[in-house]
């Protein structure tokens, strides 16, 4: 390891090898020879210290430090972006670029949409690129540790070293089931993946009259259309079932039924721009109201 710094241009080779999987293909998206980019890499190798990438006849793949180190790069590169923006909108008075939010599938539905409206109404020249992301494994707290996303609607806790966060609301499991099914505890069992807290596998564990499910899912929306068409009940949080059909009934899970806590999470750099910190402001107020209400 050196005293040197990275370069804006070897932050991209890295990036761009990690996403192409490859020398070659990573030169020919940058527009340069295949020799750069492997000089580029070595540079990179000698000032950080470590191998960041294993080479083979398959190409290149990303070792654990390489992994860290294309994080912080994407990151970095993200940065200068919106710098160039925001030092461009003081001098002008006038804001633009794009913000890359993500988050699972019902709030991208439920609590993004009205948000984005209020937002766009005082940023009329920002772009808001929202993808879904399913809440598996690193999840959308991964997504933004990575730099593919500037801010992550996520399921809490999502504490991980590098972002900070903060609690929009808490919402309960509840059963949903095929509408006019007398016992819907007797049903079969529609199981979905997703991140949830210790506290509700607990509670999911003691439950004994929860059956071992019979039909595996990643996604809660594609549960409720199968409730829908009287595959079985499954266990969901309210938010799923907003608008859901007239065909999928709910019930509650009793006095004390589990949760799930939802907020937002960032980097630190992130929270300094004057956009990501309005998008947030605004994610904040909506989510005060409308929870304040339904409580």
């Amino acid at each position: 390891m050196t005293n040197e710094d990275l370069t804006a241009s070897e932050l991209r080779v890295l990036v761009a090898v990690e996403r192409r999987r490859g020398f070659s293909a990573a030169a020919a998206e940058l527009g340069l020879t295949q020799s750069a980019v492997s000089h580029a890499v070595r540079a990179a190798e000698r000032k950080i210290g470590t191998v960041l990438f294993r080479r083979g006849r398959t190409g290149a793949r990303p070792t654990a430090a390489g992994a860290a180190a294309v994080g912080h790069a994407r990151r970095i590169l993200r940065l200068m972006d919106v710098m160039k923006a925001e030092t461009h909108a003081a001098s002008v008075g006038d804001t633009a670029g794009t913000i890359r939010v993500a988050a699972f599938r019902s709030a991208a539905f439920h609590l993004l949409p009205i948000v984005l409206a209020r937002f766009a109404r005082r940023h009329p020249k920002v772009t808001v690129d929202v993808r879904i992301v399913p809440e598996l494994g690193r999840g959308i707290a991964g997504e933004v540790l990575d730099g593919r996303a500037d801010l992550g609607i996520a399921t809490l806790p999502s504490r991980v070293n590098g972002l900070v966060g903060r609690d929009l609301f808490a919402e309960p499991y509840v059963l949903a089931y095929p509408a006019g099914h007398p016992c819907p505890r007797s049903l079969p069992m529609i199981d979905w993946h997703e991140n949830c807290s210790a506290e509700t596998r607990t509670w999911l564990a003691r439950q004994a009259w929860i059956p071992p499910g019979d039909i595996q899912v990643e996604d809660d929306g594609v549960v409720v259309s199968m409730v829908g068409y009287g595959l079985g009940a499954a266990i969901v949080p309210r938010l799923t079932l907003v608008d859901a059909p007239p065909k999928v009934a709910m019930e509650d899970l009793g006095e004390d039924p589990p949760m799930r806590h939802v907020g937002y999470v960032t980097t630190s750099e992130m929270l300094s721009s004057v956009v990501v910190r309005d998008l947030v402001g605004e994610l904040r107020a909506h989510c005060a109201e409308r929870f304040a209400a339904a409580g």
